[in-house]
């Protein structure tokens, strides 16, 4: 029994993997914390930009064809 114990404690195969599982966990945390801060001032940003281009297309009309012209067809 003592040996085991002993084996088991020097044996370091897999240490590697489950560091690296704990790094994946910490940054998966870390992102999530951070969108859920942010999450409010993205969704303001996009609905702005998204009012933005709305307002743009409609003072231009919009126009344009598949070649690249303009509404006029030119």
């Amino acid at each position: 029994m003592k040996n085991l114990l002993k084996r088991f404690v020097k044996d370091e195969s897999g240490a590697t993997a489950i560091e690296y599982g704990l790094i994946a966990g910490l940054l998966s945390i870390v992102i999530i914390g951070a969108v859920t801060l942010t999450g409010g001032s993205l969704t303001d940003v996009f609905t702005s930009i998204s009012t933005q281009l709305d307002s743009a297309v409609a003072t231009t009309g919009g126009g344009g064809d598949a070649t690249g012209g303009d509404a006029t067809g030119g």
